[in-house]
């Protein structure tokens, strides 16, 4: 990437311009979703998980999903079209979405200027008010109404597949 990557300041700026509020609070870094379960309190909302994953082919997706899903790696790829997933490192993961492992966020879209990532968002969040997401750093959480997460990922190109990832066999192709 030749531009400087986003940080929260320009984050939220870019989220004000498109008229998107979001409510952030601080706290101690975490790294994990148990980790942040023991941190977060009382903050309503959905709760993500987050996988950077990638193919043979090199192809990317940022998968998010409510905290509390069993994702089937091997069922996912079948129902992305990506066959077989493992984990980008984090090297890839800073490298297109400008964040480390612990950071992942739908708003890291914002770094991915070429268009290498393709979003995959848990339908399940549409069920919420508000969604809480890492605003690009793992020591803030910043609640986002989930329509509004969908403005803000088409505006930074990169519309979200809307996918019911807590009923994934479902979605599998019919053989």
């Amino acid at each position: 990437m030749t531009q400087p990557l986003h940080g929260p300041e320009s984050l939220f700026a870019k989220l004000e311009s498109l008229g998107i509020s979001v409510e952030t609070v601080e706290h101690p870094a975490v790294f994990t979703v148990e980790e942040s379960q023991e941190l977060r309190g009382e903050l309503p909302g959905a709760h993500s998980k987050n996988l950077f994953l990638r193919n043979k082919k090199g192809q990317m997706w940022l998968v998010v999903s409510i905290e509390s899903r069993q994702i089937d790696l091997k069922t996912l790829g079948k129902v992305i079209g990506a066959g077989k997933v493992s984990f980008g490192s984090p090297d890839r993961l800073m490298e297109f979405l400008g964040v480390i492992p612990g950071s992942v966020t739908p708003f890291a879209a914002i770094n991915d200027e070429n268009n290498a990532v393709q979003v995959v968002l848990d339908s399940g969040f549409l069920d919420f008010d508000r969604a809480n997401f890492h605003p690009l750093v793992n020591t803030m959480t910043s609640a986002i109404a989930p329509k509004d997460l969908l403005a803000f990922l088409e505006a930074v190109g990169h519309p979200a597949s809307l996918l019911d990832l807590g009923n994934l066999e479902a979605l599998l192709p019919q053989e």
